[in-house]
């Protein structure tokens, strides 16, 4: 018997907006739609109203299934990814306590430092892959909750992420999938458990966290009364997915030893898929991944699209990125002589180094913006080929990237990376990758494909190609990017010439 509830929803849960698409068992976009959702950020405090965000959640799945012909009986998953630290808090009668707290939340920069004083950095780093204690792990969030709201810390039943929250209000189970909890410095990815050392020094119980589960895992069926509100028949079941960093490699084809996905959002993310554990020196994020007993290699560098983002707002607020685009283009094959370092708000991975900052090098009158827009973008590529030759020195090697996130759109920063890096730039034929992720996730288990990979064979394709091409200047301009950096550390750390 042919089955006829063949469409998969996707959930792609962000801090700005909620995407949602409708897939068909054949991997393809149905439609795609986003709804806004609000936060508040004050004095380092960003917190959202978590029902205010259901609701959003709600009418982001209305909104997709009214602008589809696709019939409600004919839905048969909602697959779910998105945001990682975002902390929920429950009471123990499972309603909401307080606001929800965002993963760009800094309040709890004291609570690191208390923890860094308490736990050995390299026991951290081993236990839970992550080489630093900072603001955005859950973790710190739950010791500064008990030192600075004791009531509300008493009162709490159950501490969840917001993709459990969403879970847990579609299902009535108190669940969480593995590649989420890789950022909340409690979850132990070796022994894939919540590491008790830490949670008995911020005073969690396991009992106040959900069960956890492999990613891409089936949570149950939807509940009945929501069903019945969102439009959908209660037989539809609801995947667990993954982070969307994790989905989005899926959805790039990004399955693989040797395969390295690099997306220029707002950050820079490195992602690359081992099957053991690595403790490399210096320290690269080594997360638990998507696919059942792999990891992820994922050096993050906040200083990636927001470097363009900057300048263009900055300098260049009268003129379209096409147009930006359009006049690099007429320089790419000369040297412009400037150097770019993008760290405006200092550096992640490889350094970890939060006094750096942004510095033009080079200038002369003879440059216009547009030569200095040029080298934000080989700014951004250098600090890749940084991190691609970290990844070299554990054994990650590859000769071509797969790209993704918004900086694909612009082919000639795509032809400045495969420049600079010497290898192949790959970009993808479906733009949203991090759907696509979590729609083979739930298309893996729902039986509609065997496995992961035989999912990505048959449908992820390759859209574009970019191959490098020799360039001496941009050879000798990732030297001086390495050794301005290095001469300018003394400075960056207070030093007097």
């Amino acid at each position: 018997m042919v089955r006829m509830d063949t469409y998969i929803i996707t959930m792609d849960l962000g801090t700005t907006n909620i995407k949602t698409g409708i897939y068909d068992a054949s991997m393809r976009e149905v439609v795609m739609r986003t709804v806004a959702v609000r936060y508040t950020a004050e004095n380092g405090f960003v917190e959202f109203d978590v029902e205010e965000y259901w609701n959003c959640f709600e009418e982001a799945i209305r909104s997709v299934l009214r602008e589809s012909d696709i019939l409600s009986g004919e839905v048969c998953s909602i697959s779910l990814t998105g945001q990682a630290e975002s902390l929920v808090l429950l009471d123990r009668e499972k309603r909401v306590l307080r606001r929800g707290i965002s993963w760009m939340d800094s309040r709890s920069l004291a609570e690191c430092i208390r923890l860094k004083e308490t736990f050995d950095i390299d026991e951290g780093y081993t236990t839970t892959g992550q080489p630093d204690i900072i603001p955005t792990w859950p973790v710190t969030k739950i010791l500064w909750l008990r030192t600075n709201e004791a009531d509300t810390f008493r009162k709490v039943g159950t501490y969840m992420l917001l993709k459990d929250y969403i879970l847990y209000r579609l299902t009535g189970e108190m669940l969480a999938e593995y590649t989420v909890y890789n950022f909340t410095y409690y979850l132990d990815i070796h022994k894939k458990c919540y590491w008790e050392k830490m949670l008995d020094f911020v005073g969690v119980k396991k009992t106040q966290l959900p069960e956890l589960v492999e990613p891409g895992s089936c949570a149950g069926k939807i509940l009945a009364e929501v069903a019945s509100h969102l439009g959908l028949k209660p037989h539809v079941t609801v995947n667990t997915g993954a982070v969307d960093q994790f989905a989005g490699m899926i959805g790039a084809g990004n399955v693989h030893e040797g395969i390295i996905t690099e997306t220029t959002g707002t950050v820079l993310a490195i992602a690359t898929l081992v099957k053991k554990p690595v403790a490399s020196e210096p320290k690269i994020p080594c997360h638990y991944g998507a696919l059942r007993n792999t990891y992820v290699l994922l050096p993050v560098c906040e200083s990636g699209g927001v470097s363009l983002e900057w300048f263009k707002n900055v300098f260049c607020s009268d003129i379209s990125y096409r147009d930006l685009n359009r006049e690099i283009e007429k320089s790419i094959h000369r040297d412009t002589g400037i150097i770019f370092l993008p760290y405006l708000t200092g550096t992640n991975s490889p350094e970890y180094d939060t006094c750096a900052r942004g510095v033009f090098y080079g200038l002369q009158v003879s440059h216009r913006r547009v030569d200095l827009a040029r080298a934000v973008m080989e700014g951004v590529a250098y600090l890749l080929k940084k991190n691609l030759e970290l990844l070299e020195r554990v054994g990650v090697h590859a000769d071509r990237l797969v790209s993704v996130g918004g900086g694909t759109k612009s082919s000639v920063w795509n032809r400045i990376k495969a420049d600079i890096t010497e290898k192949r730039i790959l970009i993808p034929d479906f733009e949203e990758a991090t759907s696509l992720g979590a729609a083979i996730l739930a298309a893996v288990e729902l039986g509609f494909h065997a496995s992961v990979e035989d999912a990505v064979g048959a449908h992820v394709k390759v859209k574009e190609t970019y191959e490098p091409s020799e360039k001496d200047f941009y050879r000798e301009g990732y030297r001086t990017f390495l050794d301005i950096y290095r001469r300018l550390v003394p400075v960056f750390r207070g030093a007097k010439l």
